[in-house]
């Protein structure tokens, strides 16, 4: 995954369901603030803020967002490393979501605790600079 010079709002009007596209701006919104960081697109439809290196024991090697969305059309994923008890607590109050190992995904931002959003990203990049450097 790379980043992109592709217009992030671009993205975002390009999204078929107007409540998807609406979610997106919001997400837009509160992950920029939240993160400190400009929006940028990853590839062709992931918007990211921030980045590290990562370099695994393996040799492989690359770039990526500290953290993330995408407003698929099945769910909306946030790209947000989870995995440590500090992570697992915060997401105990999140609300309606499914998890993998570095993505929370939700249906619409009104099942979650915005507030809380903010706390997730917070600790996730926390958590990736303590990993990866900053």
């Amino acid at each position: 995954m790379k980043e992109t010079d592709n217009s992030v709002i671009e993205f975002i009007e390009n999204v078929e369901s107007p409540k998807k596209r609406e979610d997106a701006y919001k997400l837009l919104e509160i992950f920029s603030e939240a993160s400190g960081y400009e929006a940028k697109m990853w590839g062709p439809s992931i918007i990211g803020f921030g980045t590290y290196h990562y370099k695994y024991a393996t040799g492989h090697e690359g770039d990526a967002p500290l953290v993330g969305f995408s407003p698929r059309k099945a769910k909306i994923s946030l790209y947000i490393a989870t995995g440590d008890a500090e992570c697992d607590a915060i997401l105990e109050r999140f609300g309606k979501h499914t998890s993998g190992k570095a993505c929370v995904y939700i249906n619409k931002v009104a099942d979650i605790d915005v507030e809380v959003l903010k706390e997730l990203i917070n600790r996730c990049i926390t958590l990736t600079q303590a990993t990866y450097g900053s």
